[in-house]
């Protein structure tokens, strides 16, 4: 009966990093303290999204950041949450963030990690309470401390990803991440100011019934796009698209789906950035047991040529994305008459 009273609250996420140190390539602290602050940030966010129709932060800033999309007021705020606890955190050299057109030198010159990160992923949606995310990713620097960070540093492929993860704050905040031995996920608990261990050791299912894609670009998507939507259509799918990167690919991620964003006529080169949502996704599901791809190419695989690079994405359950692969080699070799 006592017991009763009292049962256990679970693990909390600073406990877990601590246990899990020995895992983290070139242990020695900093790799832990970093996600620490990356958490941290994301209750101060999570407060500020909480309260935003309350002290009047919703709606549009004003500004074009370097997507030439319209900043959110919650954009702007996010961003700078996110570089001052990175920069005050003392681990990172550089930062890479969506919202600014060059990277960031936070003067920690010893630093030994460069993070890339999307401050608030679908914040257009915060005024209609639909959930919205962070998403980010950590390297690990590869030029001379005493050098100061390079270009190199920050133009990293997927593969040298150290860690990733992202944070959905919706009907509740979770913080999912790897560093490159499976996914754990960690639900906010507000009234003790904590993350707690919710969803260990994530593994999507190989298949699913959701398929997640604007098929408002339908006529411009390429031929072997179509025809996998109307196979999913034929095969009974359920399509489920909030408009949040976050948001549908954390469903398909625990409920088995395929996020689809393909290029268009309008965007030959797909509209989703390479550095700061796609190779971090594409760590992810690839931990879970899914995949990543452009529909050719693995994502994480890419070798970036600048900061702010677009790229199709194909992301989710295992054999839905292969698939998808197989409709488009097909369709391309119809198209160049090799088959």
């Amino acid at each position: 009966m006592n017991d009763k009273l009292a049962l256990p609250v679970g693990t909390t996420l600073d406990r877990f990093i601590m246990r899990k140190q020995e895992e983290f390539p070139y242990a020695s602290g900093e790799l832990s303290q970093l996600l620490r602050d990356i958490a941290l940030a994301a209750k101060i966010v999570n407060r500020e999204i909480n309260r935003a129709g309350l002290i009047g932060v919703t709606g549009a800033f004003g500004n074009q950041n370097v997507q030439g999309e319209e900043q959110q007021k919650l954009d702007v705020i996010a961003n700078i949450r996110f570089i001052r606890a990175l920069r005050n955190g003392g681990e990172v050299c550089a930062i890479l963030s969506e919202e600014e057109d060059d990277i960031i030198l936070t003067g920690n010159n010893k630093g030994k990690y460069i993070v890339a990160i999307d401050p608030l992923d679908g914040s257009s949606n915060i005024d209609v309470n639909v959930s919205i995310g962070t998403i980010f990713s950590i390297y690990r620097r590869i030029s001379d401390a005493d050098l100061g960070s390079t270009p190199a540093d920050c133009l990293q492929k997927g593969t040298c990803q150290v860690a990733a993860g992202y944070i959905v704050y919706g009907s509740s905040t979770m913080l999912v991440y790897t560093t490159g031995h499976g996914v754990n996920g960690f639900t906010y608990d507000s009234t003790l100011g904590e993350f707690f261990l919710s969803n260990p050791n994530i593994i999507t299912p190989k298949t699913g019934a959701f398929y997640s894609c604007n098929e408002g670009g339908l006529n411009s998507f390429p031929d072997g796009i179509k025809n996998y939507l109307e196979y999913c259509k034929n095969e009974g799918y359920s399509a489920r698209y909030i408009g949040s990167l976050v948001a549908d690919f954390h469903r398909n991620l625990l409920k088995g789906g395929i996020y689809l964003y393909p290029q268009t006529a309008k965007t030959p080169s797909g509209k989703l950035r390479l550095m700061y949502e796609c190779n971090a996704l594409a760590f992810i599901i690839e931990q879970a047991g899914g995949r990543a791809t452009d529909g050719t190419k693995r994502i994480m695989e890419i070798v970036p040529s600048e900061l702010h690079q677009r790229c199709p994405l194909i992301i989710g359950s295992v054999e839905m994305v292969n698939k998808v692969e197989e409709m488009l080699v097909k369709e391309e070799a119809l198209h160049t008459g090799s088959i």
